[in-house]
Order: structure tokens, then C-alpha cells, then sequence
């Protein structure tokens, strides 16, 4: 393999963790307060409001439902209107994120719903606002399930990055396709898939080993 190609996978590994680092950051930031919406708004939550929940549901399960590349196509204009462009890691974090945002809040709303029950009423009980019950109490009693949740959101938005080399993306997706796929180079194609992997485990181990640092039922 030539320098020229190493050089190539080295800069594709970088964009990867780029493009996934970024999108997963930006997706929770997004994610998790219509992840507690959801929650709250829902079946026995602490501001039920089935209005808010069917529409902010609905919007949910609608994106949610489009296949990656369908919706990263559909979205190209609010793409370039975003990022000026539709090509490169930069872009192709607009739509990762619009994919992976209503994921992440369901994600979000299946942890809050593993709250103990017990811990919820103790906090009512106290005169707890709805306010205090999200920061002190929901999201800190959810932290090994949220931590558990982003570990699994990284790997999926690692898997929607390599898609995207279909459509100009960058990193090792873009590689695989433009030189395993369309010049038939198999042995660039099967170090990509490598690359991948790795990562996706470097990811995983990670993510465990943290949640058992900050699970209180494991220590």
C-alpha cells in the first residue's frame, strides 16, 4: 500500500471521529430536552400533556422512520443553507444530526422512564419543582442508562457517517466506496471495514468502563 494511500485512510480516520464526535455531541444537546419533553409530557409524567406529546411524538417517529440516505438527500438545501455546502465531514454533520436527534430522544425518554419509582415520589414529596425533578433527580438517576445510551448512539452515527460517503461525505465511508467499491481495490475496502470496527469498539469499551464508574448499583 502506498503512503499516498496511508496518508489517505489516516485523514478518512480522522474525519470519521470527527464527523461522529461532533454529530453525537450536537444530536444530545438536542436530543435530550425532547427526550425529557417526552417524558414528562407522556403516560404518568410530571406534566402530562397529551397535546405535546402526540405532536413532539409524532415529529419524532416521522424522522426516525426515513432511511438515512433518503433524508440526507432531502435535506441537501437546508444543508448548504447551514454549512454552505453539501460536500466534505462538515456537511454531512447537518444531516447526521437531523437523523440521529430523534433517536437519541427516545433514548433519552426510555432512561428517565427507568427511574426508580421510589426516588420520583420521595422528590414530589419534598415539594420538589418540575424544574429541581429534571436536573436533581431524573437525568442524575438516569446517568448509567443515558451514558449506555450515547455509547450505542456513537456506534449508529459511526455506521450513518459511513453512508454518507455515497453522496460526497467524507471519512472512511467516502474511501471505502470511491476506491474498495467504484476501483474494486479490496484490500483498501477490508482496512476501512477494520478501521471501523476499532473504532466501534474503542467506542463501546469506553462507554462501559464509564457507565461502571458512575452506575451506584455496581460499586
Amino acid at each position: 500500500m502506498s503512503p499516498e494511500m496511508i496518508q489517505l485512510l489516516i485523514d478518512g480516520t480522522w474525519e470519521t471521529l470527527y464527523m461522529t464526535i461532533v454529530s453525537t455531541a450536537v444530536s444530545y444537546v438536542l436530543g435530550i430536552p425532547i427526550g425529557v419533553i417526552l417524558y414528562i409530557t407522556g403516560e404518568g409524567g410530571i406534566k402530562r400533556n397529551r397535546a405535546i406529546n402526540l405532536i413532539v411524538g409524532t415529529i419524532v417517529n416521522i424522522l426516525r422512520s426515513v432511511p438515512f440516505l433518503i433524508l440526507l438527500v432531502a435535506i441537501l438545501p437546508f444543508t448548504r443553507a447551514v454549512v454552505g455546502t453539501t460536500i466534505g465531514s462538515t456537511a454531512t454533520i447537518v444531516p447526521l444530526v437531523v437523523a440521529a436527534a430523534p433517536y437519541v430522544a427516545r433514548m433519552v425518554e426510555s432512561s428517565l422512564k427507568e427511574v426508580d419509582a421510589g426516588v420520583i415520589e420521595a422528590a414530589r414529596a419534598m415539594g420538589s419543582s418540575a424544574f429541581q425533578m429534571i436536573f436533581k433527580v431524573f437525568l442524575p438517576e438516569a446517568k448509567p442508562s443515558l451514558l449506555v445510551g450515547a455509547t450505542i448512539s456513537l456506534a449508529t452515527i459511526l455506521g450513518y457517517s459511513a453512508m454518507a460517503g455515497f453522496v460526497g461525505g467524507g471519512g472512511l465511508g467516502a474511501i471505502a466506496i470511491n476506491y474498495g467499491y467504484y476501483r474494486y481495490q479490496s484490500d483498501v475496502m477490508l482496512i476501512t471495514v477494520a478501521l471501523l470496527v476499532v473504532i466501534v469498539q474503542i467506542f463501546q469499551e469506553g462507554g462501559l468502563k464509564l457507565v461502571s464508574k458512575v452506575d451506584k448499583r455496581l460499586r
